[in-house]
């Protein structure tokens, strides 16, 4: 395993849709656990942090013609702080937050933007769902010249075979893979 050389200056936490709505699911509780330590690391040495948040207007705006009406009429459905941040995390002012409306946080959003009017060329990627959001972002990230580490315990998926499918297939071909804590103990080093 190579070791990690961060330049926080030039690297950014972005949190996949870590919300009160998702995070509810099995395993969310231990995905924000290892986030909130991530979290406080990239805020002691002032790097970029990005919160990402899905979230809907009034449901139609889910709607996509692979949907079915009433697959997307579950969005409308949704808790009134489906989409708030779990408060584990003490969003600030100081993070940014971007909405997405689809499964990747660059697709639509200005992310890309404003990591590169900060000079960030590195992402470190963690979240909820591993084979969904996170898979969707890094890809995206990749196709834009983005260096990623993934944080392989601070993600989940719906199954242990949906998550392990984007950890042994996908991530390994477009980035680092490191534990929260490998990832820890290397940066301190």
């Amino acid at each position: 395993m190579t070791t990690l050389n961060i330049d926080y200056s030039k690297t950014a936490l972005v949190l996949i849709d870590l919300q009160k709505g998702i995070v509810a699911a099995p395993g969310g509780n231990e995905v924000v656990q290892k986030a909130e330590k991530l979290v406080q690391v990239f805020r002691e040495n002032e790097a970029f942090i990005s919160f990402v948040k899905v979230d809907f207007h009034d449901g139609k705006d889910a709607l996509h013609p692979a949907l079915d009406i009433e697959a997307a009429s579950k969005f409308a459905e949704r808790a009134e702080d489906w989409a708030q941040f779990d408060s584990r995390l003490n969003v600030t002012e100081k993070d940014y937050v971007v909405t997405k409306r689809q499964w990747g946080a660059f697709f639509g959003t200005d992310l890309d933007i404003q990591l590169r009017r900060r000079g960030i060329d590195t992402i470190v990627l963690c979240g909820v769902a591993t084979n969904i959001g996170e898979e969707s972002t890094a890809r995206e990230a990749f196709q834009h010249g983005y260096n990623q580490i993934f944080i392989t315990d601070a993600m989940t998926s719906f199954s242990q075979e949906e998550h392990e499918m984007s950890l042994r297939f996908i991530f390994p071909r477009i980035g680092k893979l490191r534990t929260t804590d490998e990832f820890l103990e290397q940066v301190r080093s």
